[in-house]
């Protein structure tokens, strides 16, 4: 199988949303259930259907994050080398030479990716158009809109 780039952040944020499943949720649907067994005929129970529904919700869950922690690769841009090149996990600050608008990106694994968060996928044609480049470097971009270009003006391992 192949490795998910992930994260230090994304990994953490996994692993506690795990435990929340594991160690609150399923104990409480479990509980839920069993005080709908209580209330008698299962074919007539609202509370016990929700609960069993609420349970094959959280077990799918749990699966979810435990194959995808499973194929995480965990990459710690802090402890990386800075060369001013574009690589998985860095910030990096783009400057649009049109408008000279500045934005600023981490790039992150997909399951982390949250635009409005400023953390943009490693698959997102923009993250995939930056990786290699250097600081200083001009970027054109193929944007829904048109394409855009853009100048690399940094790149931090934050």
């Amino acid at each position: 199988m192949n490795k998910v780039p992930m994260t230090v952040h994304g990994e953490q944020a996994l692993r506690q949303e795990l435990e929340q499943l594991k160690g609150v949720e399923r104990p409480r649907v479990i509980s839920d259930i069993a005080v709908a067994r209580e209330h008698g005929d299962l074919k007539e129970n609202a509370e016990y259907h929700a609960a069993r529904e609420q349970q094959g919700f959280i077990e799918g869950r749990i699966q979810e994050i435990e194959g995808k922690l499973s194929l995480a690769q965990v990459i710690d841009v802090t402890k990386v080398t800075k060369s001013g090149k574009v690589i998985f996990g860095v910030t990096v600050e783009l400057l649009n030479l049109e408008t000279d608008e500045e934005v600023r990106y981490r790039i992150v694994g997909e399951d982390e990716a949250d635009i409005k968060a400023g953390k943009i996928s490693i698959t997102s044609p923009i993250a995939r158009a930056l990786i290699g480049k250097q600081e200083g470097d001009v970027v054109n971009v193929r944007t829904p809109g048109g394409d855009v270009e853009y100048e690399i003006s940094g790149v931090e391992h934050i």
